[in-house]
């Protein structure tokens, strides 16, 4: 896999979509000598499990260290640290991990209780956990997911779970967006595997997830994120740390250079009740959506398009937005995705992404 890649996979079974992608980056190739140690680092901001959209599918690791195991990698090691005001341990015990650890052989490493010291992270000064720094290859598993503050939070900012509690505090007081750059210089980011299942419409901390069905793989955390901000609906200058990240040459934002190869399509359509509770904003959204047979992908990508609207812009969409397999072919005013070509206005593209639809309709309403 190039660094300049991002792969694609949709479905409803994250341990086999994970072993796929891990298949197809050449996972094994990439970390070479069976001797090395390797870090697995989930997102477990809080004690809540991955169908409430805010941590990472643990099927996503069990998939992983069965890769990597029969490859014959077995120094791996499993670290987070959960956000200030929450116990480790406990996300642990909540999230599946314990369990996981005890299935898997995989030991468990809570940054929380973990010697830190201080590293020059390219003219800041930032602490960061001894288990981080020991690793020899790092696969970064973080949620694609809003956030409260930042807007987005994917791989880049997943590092900060490899920080002490106190430096997790100054990072706040600093603003995120610089440290979270600079701290990116520093820590390992050598393989990421973006946990797309379900997150978080626009909280880190869970409540409201929105089904998408998918994963992705990278090798660069800046790439990594400018592709998830850029399906969420978000420009790069609404995420500052992305550019940061990329002056301070943690990596590359240029989308127009990036290879992105699916390995699946997302042609399974949402089941039925397929909006996940509690949802209240992904349900108040949903009245301006007509879905037949929608692909989650595909209605994810408007959710997150219509989320971003403000309220008189919502107001004044005339008609529900049409997605979804049952339109294909049919006639119709307007519509996002390939299956509503036929209609007057629509939204070309396979999924299209959250920042295509959301300039369609901004042209629309505009017009």
């Amino acid at each position: 896999m190039e660094k300049n890649e991002i792969l694609v996979i949709y479905g409803d079974n994250p341990e086999e979509m994970a072993r796929r992608l891990a298949e197809a980056a050449g996972l094994a190739e990439l970390i070479g000598d069976r001797e090395k140690q390797v870090g697995l680092k989930p997102n477990l901001v809080v004690s809540r499990p991955a169908g409430e959209g805010a941590t990472t599918h643990p099927e996503i690791l069990r998939g992983l260290i069965a890769y990597l195991q029969g490859k014959g990698f077995f120094n791996l090691l499993i670290l987070e640290g959960s956000w200030v005001g929450d116990n480790t341990q406990d996300a642990f015990s909540v999230c599946g991990y314990r369990q996981l650890a005890k299935d898997t052989g995989v030991k468990l490493m809570d940054t929380q209780q973990d010697r830190a010291r201080p590293y020059d992270c390219r003219g800041m000064k930032i602490e960061i956990c001894d288990s981080a720094r020991g690793l020899d290859f790092m696969i970064n598993l973080p949620v694609m997911k809003g956030h409260c503050q930042t807007r987005l939070t994917c791989a880049l900012k997943n590092s900060k779970g490899i920080i002490p509690d106190r430096e997790k505090r100054r990072f706040h007081n600093l603003g995120l967006h610089r440290p979270i750059a600079h701290l990116n210089t520093a820590v390992r980011n050598d393989f990421i595997l973006a946990d797309g299942i379900c997150g978080d419409l626009d909280f880190e901390e869970g409540g409201n997830p929105l089904p998408a069905g998918r994963l992705f793989a990278a090798r660069d955390p800046v790439l990594c994120d400018a592709w998830a901000a850029n399906q969420m609906g978000y420009g790069l200058e609404e995420i500052p740390y992305i550019g940061l990240a990329e002056q301070l040459g943690v990596g590359s934002a240029d989308l127009e250079k990036a290879l992105v190869r699916e390995l699946s399509s997302p042609g399974e359509p949402l089941r039925g009740g397929s909006l996940p509770k509690p949802s209240g904003k992904v349900r108040q959204l949903a009245r301006y959506i007509r879905e037949d047979e929608a692909c989650s992908a595909c209605y994810a990508a408007l959710v997150f398009a219509l989320s971003r609207l403000d309220r008189e812009e919502l107001a004044r969409l005339r008609e529900p937005l049409s997605v979804g397999q049952g339109f294909r072919g049919k006639p119709g005013k307007t519509g996002v995705g390939l299956c509503t070509g036929n209609f007057t206005a629509s939204v070309k593209g396979c999924p299209p992404s959250g920042a295509e639809i959301l300039t369609f309709l901004r042209a629309r309403l505009s017009g």
